[in-house]
């Protein structure tokens, strides 16, 4: 008779109970109890029954109780990181801190060191002051004559002439609704020792030619010829007699920018030696729109100046 007895002669179910489940079906629950219990008891694992389903090898020479020990499993050696070791239980869990305003990168002067932001902060300082100043003086260039304009008038004009001068007559209550063109003509010494007087020279409109269809015409075409002009007309009176020591010097200034254009623009001039010159003023009136009913004269005045004689640097052609 077989040491196990007629019952092992009978089917065995995969949990080792005497009675097969079919196929698909749910073990039970006492099953499920003793496959718990024998996990912990260390009786389900392969080691501690032997290939017949006995407590213990095949061969015999394990322990005759059946209790063999569960293999060691080796751990997962711990790595150290600054939050603590990895799988440790008490290791703190590393969070991501907010950056503080601190660790904000520093740009623009802030990015410079002590030395540099100060010399930075020195010229921004010399800027807005040297700023604060200019319009200062072009505010009382451009005001009504007051207290400070009486007492300080020639700083004011000193910092202002020739390069920021003011023309406000755009902006006027009546604004200018003139056209006025600069004409010159020229006595010549010829090399044969005659002299010739030429023609009358639109300067002005030599200058508009020139910036019409330009799209960056030069600064000398739009205003050296009208400014000249203005500075002459403001310190002359009607009978063109000089006001003040101004009156000389733009006398001078008219007639040189007129000898240098004439030796570059008159042929005349150019074959000879000029020796005096005259300059003229053409005004017309700027016609109204055709919805106006205001009628203006189209008939050209002129302002015509005296002879001046050119200075021998001037007709040496030193102008330039």
């Amino acid at each position: 008779m077989d040491a196990y007895g007629k019952d092992s002669e009978a089917p065995h179910g995969p949990d080792g109970s005497g009675v097969a489940r079919p196929p698909g079906a749910a073990p039970a629950a006492s099953d499920t109890a003793g496959d718990t219990a024998g996990d912990r008891t260390g009786e389900n694992r392969p080691e501690a029954h032997g290939p017949s389903g006995g407590s213990g090898p095949s061969d015999g020479s394990g322990p005759l109780d059946g209790s063999w020990p569960a293999p060691a499993v080796a751990a997962a050696p711990a790595v150290d990181s600054p939050a603590g070791p990895v799988g440790s239980a008490d290791a703190p869990r590393a969070e991501e801190e907010p950056a503080g305003p601190g660790d904000t990168p520093r740009t623009g002067v802030a990015a410079l060191s002590a030395r540099y932001q100060v010399v930075a902060a020195l010229a921004l300082a010399v800027v807005a002051v040297t700023a604060c100043a200019h319009l200062g003086m072009v505010f009382l260039h451009v005001a009504p004559s007051n207290t400070v304009t009486k007492q300080h008038g020639e700083a004011i004009d000193e910092w202002i002439y020739p390069e920021f001068e003011q023309n406000w007559k755009l902006f006027a209550p009546n604004p200018l609704q003139q056209n006025i063109a600069v004409e010159a003509r020229a006595q010549v010494r010829m090399a044969d020792g005659s002299t010739q007087t030429t023609g009358w020279n639109d300067l002005s409109a030599a200058d508009g030619a020139a910036i019409d269809g330009n799209p960056l015409p030069s600064h000398t075409q739009q205003n050296e010829l009208r400014r000249a002009w203005d500075y002459f007309s403001a310190t002359h009176d009607a009978q063109d007699r000089a006001v003040g020591m101004r009156g000389s010097l733009s006398e001078q200034y008219l007639r040189r920018i007129v000898v240098m254009r004439l030796y570059r623009e008159d042929g005349t001039s150019r074959e000879g030696t000029v020796r005096s010159v005259q300059v003229r003023s053409r005004t017309t009136s700027v016609p109204p729109p055709r919805w106006s009913r205001e009628r203006v004269s189209d008939t050209p005045s002129y302002r015509q100046l005296p002879w001046w004689t050119v200075s021998a640097d001037e007709a040496a052609r030193g102008v330039r």
